[in-house]
């Protein structure tokens, strides 16, 4: 694990330890405290023990320079932005870091920098090989056993806390979200898709999945082995990141497509293109959590009229008339509780209407995404094992190496 990669998650999980103790449970707080303690005395790592010290350090700032924020003592929209931007800018400085390692090897030169294992994450199709090996075969990857561990890790937020990974941790979401306002400073019309149109762009995104689950199911058990121990796959990485840094025609069409849909609709990559939207979308069905609506408090139940949560919903859901909103396109932001005028009407909730608040899913997000890759990387799971002497070999020949 770099030094990078130690910062950021010790900086979470020591922020959410804290999140614990402001909200008055002290137990709580104390058994995280006591769980990173064991894990650096286990590991034993003078890098996990830096990072620690440098992410104690970023919170006595916090501390300092935005109290509120450090408290966790803020609006539902400045905590779910705080927590989008912290992971944008520790997967920018991650992308700075394997860039660097990139071109020291490139050029034939030992990198001044370690590889951030964390970049597996953008290896979502040999994650899912990866976990198949692992299912059929007991095989556990050795190259990029990052890749598994983080697909793990997305589906699993799906799973217990719906889409929030979408709507508070994405960084191509707020990216989106970013060009979406961008483009309103010049063009203030919203430009929506009629209806008719809007649900056949949506399935894209599934069709996308369809595809991409039809080659991990369609390649052999018994050829997995092979694949996942040949050149292709200890590079996969940097070809992927040669695609991007030296695009083609095509490529840079659809590049420029997926901006204007991002710019034209507000979520519109989520919405039609995202894959991992896709699936994140199927797996929140099986989430407990969901938007329910308390009709005792609602101001419809009094007879007013109000569609505030209807309006400031990022996915154009109908929030104010439903009890409970299932929709596929729900990203758990929250900004629906935000906007509404009774607090106890509308909450991100447990069946019986046991509200979770935005600190705690905040809480649970950063946990799934940080605190089980510090398990997977005591237990052997993360680094890759792939020596840079090899990885600077099969760079210099990378136009020739294929499936």
């Amino acid at each position: 694990m770099t030094i990078t990669e130690s910062v950021t998650l010790m900086l979470a999980l020591l922020y959410g330890a804290s999140q614990l103790w402001w909200a008055g449970k002290r137990y709580g707080a104390v058994a995280a405290a006591v769980s990173l303690l064991i894990a650096l005395a286990i590991s034993a790592s003078p890098v996990l023990l830096a990072g620690t010290l440098l992410a104690i350090a970023g919170l006595a700032l916090l501390q300092w320079r935005k109290p509120a924020l450090a408290k966790g003592d803020v609006r539902i929209n400045e905590l779910r932005a705080a927590c989008q931007h912290f992971i944008a800018l520790a997967l920018l400085i991650v992308a700075v870091q394997y860039t660097i390692n990139s071109l020291m090897l490139k050029a034939g030169m030992t990198p001044v920098v370690s590889r951030p294992n964390v970049v597996d994450a953008f290896l979502p199709i040999a994650g899912a090989i990866e976990v198949k090996g692992i299912v059929s075969l007991g095989l556990w990857d050795q190259t990029h056993p990052a890749a598994a561990i983080m697909l793990g890790i997305v589906l699993l937020t799906g799973i217990l806390c719906k889409r929030a990974f979408c709507g508070w941790a994405c960084p191509i979401g707020l990216a989106g979200e970013q060009l979406y306002r961008l483009r309103k400073r010049f063009v203030k019309e919203e430009l929506m898709p009629p209806r008719w149109l809007d649900w056949p762009l949506r399935m894209l995104k599934y069709l996308l999945l369809a595809a991409f689950i039809y080659l991990v199911v369609g390649m052999p058990a018994m050829g997995i082995p092979n694949y996942l121990q040949g050149s292709y796959h200890k590079i996969a990485d940097l070809k992927m990141a040669l695609f991007f840094l030296t695009p083609g025609l095509i490529t840079l069409c659809c590049f420029a497509l997926i901006m204007m849909i991002a710019s034209w609709r507000r979520q519109g990559f989520c919405r039609y293109l995202c894959p991992y939207g896709a699936i994140l979308g199927l797996l929140s069905f099986l989430s407990p959590l969901k938007i329910r609506r308390n009709h005792s408090a609602c101001l419809l139940s009094k007879g007013m009229k109000c569609d505030k949560c209807t309006r400031a919903c990022p996915a154009n859901i109908i929030v104010h008339t439903k009890t409970t909103v299932r929709s596929d396109e729900c990203q758990a932001c929250m900004r629906c509780v935000a906007a509404c005028p009774k607090k106890e009407a509308l909450g991100f909730a447990l069946p019986g209407n046991h509200a979770v608040s935005a600190r705690s899913l905040m809480l649970g997000v950063l946990t799934i995404m940080f605190f089980l890759p510090l398990i997977a990387w005591l237990l052997g799971y993360w680094d890759s094992q792939t020596p840079d002497a090899v990885r600077m070999q099969l760079l210099q020949m990378i136009d020739h190496v294929g499936h």
